[in-house]
């Protein structure tokens, strides 16, 4: 059984067909997450619904790693990157919270995901194993493409300079968090505890600021607190637990890589859930993203 557990802990050199799908699966589950987070500010403040957010999801991972028998790591080694991730996902989750209340998912959703161009950049200078290729380049350019095409497909409503700012910070503050899990001690820690330290330090610092950002409840309803479930425990105590082990097994780039498309299943999503109509452009900018991924990932 251990045998097969450290096996499927292996580090891999390419993605393959099994974490494509995972990783396909997360992207979907992102995309539907802007759609819910934009309905849920309707009834709880941002930075209130982040804090609670955390607070419900830390309590889900701490009873599944009870229940598995996971251990906590909090050795000092492990504490001082464990903080400073708190910090810094503090940081982007109060930026994306508010950015998707200042304007329309569609704006924040290219700008957000543009995190992993941030970081295949870095992990190009810091990680050694990660170098870009000229192939790769062209992927990248061509899975942003993609997302652009399909965002020049809808009509941005609600454009806003504070709101694109907010968005921008998240997606660094995203791959920030990416390559500190690769490059500090918090690596060698199981998955469990570096979403753990994520969530708690997020849940204190968001509680003590949440007041000085004024309102907390706006007009909370039922839609609006199944919204914070799914959030919570759907989205961060299963799906970046996944995430976090994904980026122990491949490559950071090509983890990161994937979360092209989020955008593209967001305008999916608007035309499904919102009646949004839906060009032939959307098909064009599906094609472009896949190629991209497909030239990002194969192997050398």
């Amino acid at each position: 059984m251990k045998s097969g557990a450290s096996d499927a802990m292996e580090r891999k050199s390419h993605m393959d067909t099994f974490g494509a799908s995972a990783l396909i699966l997360f992207a979907i589950t992102l995309a539907f997450n802007q759609v819910v987070i934009k309905v849920t500010n309707g009834g709880f403040s941002p930075v209130f619904l982040v804090a609670i957010r955390s607070v419900i999801a830390g309590l889900a991972v701490a009873g599944w790693m009870a229940w598995r028998g996971k251990p906590f790591e909090y050795k000092w080694s492990v504490a001082w990157p464990g903080i400073l991730i708190g910090v810094i996902f503090s940081i982007e989750f109060i930026s994306l919270y508010i950015a998707l209340d200042l304007t329309d998912v569609s704006r924040v959703s290219v700008i957000f995901y543009s995190m992993p161009v941030w970081l295949a950049l870095a992990a190009h200078v810091l990680l050694p194993g990660e170098r870009l290729t000229f192939v790769r380049l062209i992927g990248l350019g061509l899975a942003m493409t993609g997302v652009a095409v399909a965002l020049l497909d809808r009509q941005s409503g609600a454009a806003n300079i504070w709101g694109d700012i907010l968005a921008l910070m998240a997606a660094i503050g995203w791959a920030a968090i990416a390559l500190l899990l690769r490059i500090t001690p918090l690596s060698k820690t199981n998955p469990e505890t570096q979403l753990m330290w994520q969530l708690i330090v997020s849940a204190i610092v968001l509680s003590a600021i949440t007041p000085w950002f004024g309102e907390i409840l706006r007009d909370p309803a039922i839609i609006h607190v199944l919204g914070l479930l799914f959030q919570a425990i759907g989205v961060v105590a299963i799906g970046y637990l996944v995430w976090f082990w994904m980026l122990s097994i491949y490559p950071t780039s090509s983890v990161a890589s994937f979360s092209f498309l989020s955008p593209v299943f967001s305008v999916l999503f608007g035309w499904w859930i919102l009646g949004e109509k839906v060009g032939p452009s959307i098909w064009i900018a599906l094609a472009l993203v896949a190629f991209g991924l497909f030239l990002i990932n194969r192997k050398a």
